[in-house]
């Protein structure tokens, strides 16, 4: 679903090719990364915006 903000880890693992395992570590670092710029963060979602910008930095 093209237009929704926020990826699920299964969608990331279909997206990069990696395991859903794998695709929840990278949710949870990406998180960590937005909580210490104190953001909000929703467990087990991360923005697209963000993640395209740390997949294609």
């Amino acid at each position: 679903m093209e237009d929704c903000r926020y990826v699920k880890a299964a969608e990331v693992a279909e997206m990069i090719g990696v395991s859903r395992a794998k695709a929840y570590k990278m949710i949870a670092q990406m998180n960590e990364e937005l909580k210490a710029k104190n953001y909000l963060v929703i467990s087990g979602r991360v923005p697209r915006k963000f993640l395209m910008e740390k997949l294609y930095q």
